[in-house]
């Protein structure tokens, strides 16, 4: 691990990559989900924002190159000579016909200030026809694929309206290796009925396959939220200190080469309910960091 950090984070694995700092523009692309059309289900995931997890991109009014040069200017004061990805982030960005979605991503990517693209998807949004232009645009650009699984228990998923079975993951990450396509995964520690035993089982289920990378959600409740409606009083975790304890246990059994996105949430502090700390995004990565060096343990410590 670089500069005394304890895990792989995709910070250095891009500065590994792409020889500076860089950093991912939020691009809202204008689609919609399956989970909120009626197509599978209405109002997302139970979960899920009213913005489907797009309150830090762009406006699709202003298109994407307007938008891709309004956020350069906007972070190049902090980072000056950084290079960019391109993240379709918010919604379900392989949901639309793929005339669409060619153009769309080969908006971004024909930038000459793009140096990449990452794609935020559902496993059940991953037909042969994309597939196919995800491999034409993996042959020539740096690209990953962000998968939402959340969980591997059913139960679970259910509970939270998701819409797809978790076995649609696996499949969904078989046929993108297959392609030689990165994915990245994502979990959220904390849904409502999950012990931490049962998180640890998902993160061990990722780990099975040789994704790319993982997102460690925290789970936060959020006003614009089914959520909010439905447990009004539900707390993930009491306190920072028991959600980063956890988040080094899942640390511990995460392989070293497979490189960490995520390890808390981003949520505008006026649309968080809980856990009211989650905001203090800085304090809990910190936090994590000490934790890691005072108890002397890494990422993949428990594989040893």
């Amino acid at each position: 691990m670089q500069g005394g950090i304890r895990f792989n984070s995709i910070s250095n694995e891009l500065i590994r990559q792409f020889g500076r700092k860089t950093v991912k523009l939020s691009i809202e692309a204008g689609f919609t989900c399956p989970n909120r059309d009626g197509t599978c289900g209405y109002g997302g995931c139970a979960f899920c924002s009213g913005e489907g997890s797009g309150e830090l991109a762009s406006d699709i009014e202003q298109g994407i190159s307007a938008s891709i040069t309004e956020q350069i200017a906007r972070l190049s004061e902090k980072w000056p000579d950084a290079a960019y990805i391109a993240y379709f982030q918010s919604h379900t960005n392989t949901y639309a016909p793929v005339d669409v979605l060619r153009s769309r991503f080969y908006q971004a990517l024909d930038d000459p200030r793009i140096s990449g693209i990452a794609i935020a998807t559902r496993p059940d949004c991953l037909g042969d026809d994309v597939l196919d232009l995800l491999s034409e645009i993996n042959r020539d650009h740096y690209m990953w694929v962000e998968l939402g699984f959340q969980s591997m228990h059913a139960v679970t998923t259910r509970a939270m309206g998701i819409g797809y079975e978790p076995e649609v993951y696996d499949q969904a990450v078989d046929a993108l290796l297959s392609r030689r396509i990165r994915v990245v995964s994502h979990l959220i520690l904390g849904l409502p009925g999950e012990t931490e035993e049962m998180m640890l089982e998902s993160v061990r289920h990722v780990c099975e396959k040789p994704v790319f990378g993982i997102k460690l959600h925290l789970m936060n409740i959020v006003r614009t939220s089914r959520l909010s409606e439905m447990m009004p009083d539900y707390v993930p975790f009491e306190s920072i200190e028991e959600y980063v304890d956890l988040v080094i246990r899942c640390l511990e059994i995460i392989p070293p080469e497979i490189t960490i996105h995520r390890l808390t949430g981003d949520v505008p502090r006026k649309l968080l309910i809980a856990p009211e700390w989650s905001y203090k995004k800085r304090t809990i990565l910190n936090m994590i960091n000490s934790e890691l060096k005072r108890r002397d343990t890494f990422q993949g410590a428990k594989l040893q």
